[in-house]
C-alpha cells in the first residue's frame, strides 16, 4: 500500500506522484482492525492540514479592465443581503403563502429581486426587470408582468408579513425629523424645532423597532409637532396593527410626560423611559447626590427606590388649550453613576464653555448653528426673538460660573424611571442601553443612505 498525491501536468493531463510506501495489506491488518480505513482516516487529516497551511499563488493583470455593463459581470455582495432576508425568514413566509395561492410566478423570487435590487440598485420595476435581473448569480425566471401582478400579493400580505416572527414585547421608540431645503411650508412640511438647529420646514418621523432593533412601524408627522405627541397615535397603531397584549415601550425623556405614561398603564403597558437629573425637583436631586443607598464601587454604581409620583394629565382640550390634572402613581426610579458618562459631560461642556468666551470676546461671530448650547453660559446676554440676532449688550457679558458649579454637581448620574417593578435594575438599565440601537438607524439614514 502507498499513499499517492494526484495532480494535473501542464497539458491537463492526470498524474500521480509519490508520496509514502505504507507496506503490504496482510502485515498492516495484523497491526490495525482495517487498515484500509485507518490510513483513509491519515490521508484525509493530512489533506485538512495542507488545505490550511497551503500557499496559493493568484496572478492578477493590473491592466485588465471589465466593463461595467459586460454582460459577464455579476453581483455578489448580494449574500450579505441574502443572509438577513433569510434569518427573518421571508423566503418561508412567501413561498408558504404561494401554495395556496392560485398563480404560477414565483412570488418569492420576485420578492428576493425587488429587495436586493432596491438597496444596490435603485430604480423602477422596469428598469430592475430588464438590466438588473441578470447581475445576480440566482436564478430569477419571470416577466415584467409577473412583477406587477406580484406587487397586489405583496400588499395583501405585507401586514402578516410584518408580524411574521416578530417579538413585540419590548418595543424601542424615538423621533428624528427630516429638513426640507424649501422656502415655504405645507401641510406636512412646517417650521419646528429640527435635531440640526436649521429654520427649514420639517417633517418628523416616529420609529418603533423591536429588541433586535428591526423596525416595525414608522409614522410621519407635521414638522411643528412635539415628540411626544406622536407616542399615542404610534403605540395606538401599533398595538392595533400587530394585536400585541402588552408591551413595555423604552423611550428617552423627550418622550417622558404625564399623558404618555397615563396612556400606557391605562392599556395595562409597561413603559421605561429616560428623565432630566438636572431638570429635576429639590428632592430628587437630594437623593441623587446622597451616597447613601448605592451599590458597587468605582467607575459604575445604582440604587433604586419605589415611590408614589404625580404625573400631570390632560383631562380635556380646546384647541390647543389642555387642561392637566395630576394624577397620583406608583413609580420605580433607578439612578446610575458611569464615570465615563461624567468625562463626556465635562468633555462636551468645556467645548461649550470655550465657545462662550470666544463669543463673549466678540459677538459678531455668533451663529447659532455653531454656538448652540454655548449662549446658555454666557450671563446678560439677550436674542432678537424675530432675527435671533444678539442684541447689543447693555451690561457686560461673563461667564455664569455659578451655573457651570451647579451642572458639574450632576455630571455622570442618569435616571431612569420605569412602571416594570418586578424587572430587575440591572434589567431596566441593560433595556433601556438597547435604545441606541435606534438612534444609529437614524444616523445611517440621515448619512449614510
Amino acid at each position: 500500500m502507498t499513499i499517492r498525491r494526484g495532480y494535473r501536468d501542464e497539458s491537463g493531463k492526470p498524474r500521480n506522484k509519490h508520496i509514502e510506501s505504507i507496506g503490504y495489506l496482510d502485515i498492516l491488518e495484523k497491526q490495525y482492525d482495517d487498515p484500509i480505513a485507518h490510513f483513509e482516516n491519515v490521508v484525509k487529516k493530512r489533506n485538512e492540514e495542507e488545505a490550511r497551511t497551503k500557499t496559493i499563488m493568484i496572478e492578477v493583470n493590473t491592466e485588465a479592465r471589465i466593463e461595467e455593463d459586460s454582460s459577464g459581470t455579476k453581483n455578489y455582495g448580494h449574500i450579505v443581503l441574502s443572509k438577513i432576508y433569510h434569518e427573518l425568514e421571508i423566503n418561508r413566509f412567501l413561498d408558504n403563502k404561494r401554495r395556496h395561492a392560485n398563480y404560477e410566478f414565483n412570488l418569492e423570487q420576485i420578492a428576493r429581486l425587488l429587495i436586493f435590487s432596491r438597496i444596490l440598485y435603485p430604480g423602477s420595476k422596469l428598469y430592475t426587470h430588464t438590466h438588473i435581473r441578470e447581475k445576480y448569480f440566482d436564478n430569477f425566471e419571470f416577466t415584467i408582468d409577473d412583477i406587477y401582478e406580484a406587487l397586489d400579493e405583496f400588499d395583501r400580505h405585507s401586514v402578516e408579513l410584518q408580524q411574521y416572527g416578530r417579538v413585540t414585547d419590548l418595543i424601542y421608540y424615538d423621533v428624528t425629523n427630516y429638513y426640507f431645503e424649501i422656502d415655504l411650508e405645507d401641510e406636512l412640511r412646517k417650521c419646528g424645532a429640527a435635531k440640526e438647529k436649521r429654520h427649514d420646514p420639517i417633517v418628523q418621523m416616529g420609529l418603533a423597532v423591536d429588541s433586535q432593533a428591526i423596525p416595525i412601524s414608522y409614522q410621519l408627522y407635521p414638522g411643528n409637532t412635539h415628540d411626544s405627541e406622536t407616542y399615542l397615535p404610534q403605540m395606538a397603531a401599533l398595538k392595533k396593527k400587530f394585536n400585541a397584549k402588552r408591551i413595555v415601550v423604552v423611550a428617552d425623556k423627550g418622550l417622558n410626560c404625564g399623558d404618555n405614561i397615563a396612556f400606557n398603564l391605562a392599556l395595562g403597558d409597561g413603559y421605561i423611559f429616560s428623565q432630566s437629573v438636572r431638570g429635576g425637583s429639590a428632592k430628587l436631586k437630594q437623593w441623587i447626590l446622597d451616597e447613601s443607598g448605592y451599590e458597587g464601587v468605582g467607575d459604575f454604581r445604582k440604587k433604586s427606590r419605589l415611590i408614589p409620583v404625580d404625573i400631570n394629565v390632560t383631562v380635556k382640550q380646546t384647541g390647543k388649550k389642555k387642561t392637566k390634572k395630576k394624577i397620583p402613581i406608583d413609580q420605580k426610579q433607578i439612578v446610575f453613576f458611569s464615570q465615563k458618562y461624567a468625562d463626556r459631560s465635562k468633555y462636551k461642556r468645556a467645548e461649550l464653555l470655550a465657545k462662550a468666551a470666544d463669543l463673549i470676546s466678540d459677538t459678531s461671530k455668533y451663529d447659532r448653528a455653531i454656538h448652540y448650547g454655548a449662549a446658555d453660559y454666557i450671563k446678560n446676554i439677550k436674542f432678537d426673538k424675530n432675527t435671533g440676532k444678539i442684541i447689543e449688550p447693555e451690561e457686560v457679558l461673563s461667564l455664569d460660573l455659578e451655573k457651570v458649579r451647579e451642572q458639574e454637581k450632576y455630571d455622570g448620574y442618569y435616571l431612569i424611571v420605569t412602571s416594570e417593578f418586578d424587572m430587575t435594575d440591572d434589567k431596566v438599565i441593560e433595556s433601556y442601553r438597547g435604545l441606541w440601537q435606534i438612534e444609529e438607524s437614524f444616523k445611517i439614514t440621515k448619512s449614510t443612505l
